[in-house]
């Protein structure tokens, strides 16, 4: 283990937490989330990056997103410092411009923080929605391993707080700082419509915004303005059921994809020398 990172219990397997299905299903309301704090929200909607640009690059930036989070759970530290290294060079660029309405640098660890505590959060939710209860053992040392989404970048370990109850206290603190301006607003129900998609799959935008909008806690529904109700959450709760279902019903590898073809394709990258990013 690192000397950056929480120390976890031994014998902690992360791959019981791990879920393509429900990253993919919660992934879009996840990036809400993030960037429900404006200065992220303006970062990555100006940011001067568009190698990384989810709108002109939809796919590159869902592998990069993606392999970070392979790369966080399930990488060696000298894979995840690789990997730090290569996205500290991409987000040195990502800092505002003196016209902007806040000011932002994506380097900044407080707001690394945030973003951890976000894909924190959609951890357990997921797993709570998939109906794959843990005890109390087992939540303590997800949270204390989950820390990785923030030391893996600029988080130092002692900034992620230091027990579920500590977190709780930062979450409720955050989420009353949610703060989404009308331009930002509009461009994550772009990318949540999926206009930024070949068009044969903006077809599912209407589903996206659906499924989207019941991963996302009551504060954010509210800052987008997207209705909902008691007959939207009931056909909500029925999906989840059925992909929980689904779920386990399957084997290891097959729900932990795409974490473990990432991480092979990081290593890959690795091995020849090529751009992680």
């Amino acid at each position: 283990m690192a000397d950056r990172d929480v120390p976890v219990p031994p014998g902690f397997d992360i791959r019981r937490h791990l879920s393509g299905i429900g990253a993919q299903l919660a992934g879009p309301a996840n990036v809400i989330l993030q960037l429900s704090r404006p200065e992220v929200g303006y970062g990555v909607m100006n940011s001067r990056v568009p190698e990384g640009s989810a709108m002109l690059h939809p796919v590159k930036r869902a592998r990069t997103t993606f392999t970070y989070l392979a790369v966080a759970m399930l990488g060696t530290d000298a894979e995840r410092t690789a990997y730090r290294r290569a996205v500290t060079g991409q987000h040195a660029r990502v800092v505002s411009a003196p016209d902007e309405p806040v000011t932002y640098r994506a380097l900044d660890p407080e707001l690394q923080l945030w973003v951890a505590a976000c894909l924190y959060y959609g951890t357990v939710d997921v797993g709570a929605k998939l109906q794959r209860p843990v005890s109390e053992a087992e939540a303590d040392a997800l949270y204390a391993y989950c820390a990785r989404f923030g030391t893996t970048l600029q988080v130092p370990a002692d900034a992620w707080p230091a027990d579920r109850a500590a977190f709780e206290t930062y979450w409720k603190e955050g989420l009353s700082r949610v703060r989404i301006d009308p331009p930002v607003r509009d461009y994550l129900m772009r990318l949540t419509r999926g206009d930024n998609l070949p068009r044969p799959l903006r077809r599912l935008g209407e589903r996206n915004v659906f499924v989207t909008t019941g991963f996302l806690p009551p504060e954010l529904r509210e800052a987008m303005g997207l209705a909902w109700d008691a007959e939207r959450q009931a056909r909500f709760d029925r999906m989840l059921r059925r992909a929980g279902r689904v779920e386990r019903a399957l084997p290891a590898a097959v729900r932990i994809f795409p974490f473990n073809v990432l991480l092979a394709d990081l290593r890959r990258r690795l091995r020849r020398g090529r751009p992680l990013v």
